[in-house]
């Protein structure tokens, strides 16, 4: 088994993969025809973003929306940088908002947390 995909729900796709272009870097692998779904190459797991109307297609059941507006969810994104301080200030400058500002832990690993466009919780670190 291999964890291939992690998907975000967002209003908008092309805006999300823009964002993520221009705050971490990642290149745009694919977007659908449509504009409901689309993909980074963001390294051996692949970050995809799809559209709010595809999740309630999906999903009979429903599902939460991200929501800048409330507290994040208990799950983040991590991302790690050998230059933690200008790239978590470049995502800044990129439009992600400060959730929790860069502190060295006691392992020495540096780790901030930023949310993205759709509130999404974001962790850069230095690397293990």
């Amino acid at each position: 088994m291999k964890f291939a995909y992690t998907i975000l729900y967002v209003p908008n796709v092309q805006e999300s993969l823009n964002f993520y272009q221009r705050a971490f870097g990642f290149e745009i692998k694919f977007v659908s025809p449509q504009g409901d779904y689309g993909e980074l190459i963001s390294g051996e797991t692949t970050l995809s973003f799809a559209s709010n109307e595809l999740g309630e297609a999906n999903f009979k059941q429903g599902f939460q929306k991200a929501d800048g507006q409330t507290k994040p969810w208990g799950v983040e994104l991590a991302f790690s940088s050998e230059e933690v301080e200008a790239d978590f200030q470049r995502a800044l400058e990129a439009g992600a908002t400060l959730y929790e500002e860069i502190k060295q832990k006691p392992w020495g690993q540096k780790v901030g947390y930023l949310r993205d466009l759709n509130g999404f919780l974001i962790e850069m670190c230095s690397p293990m």
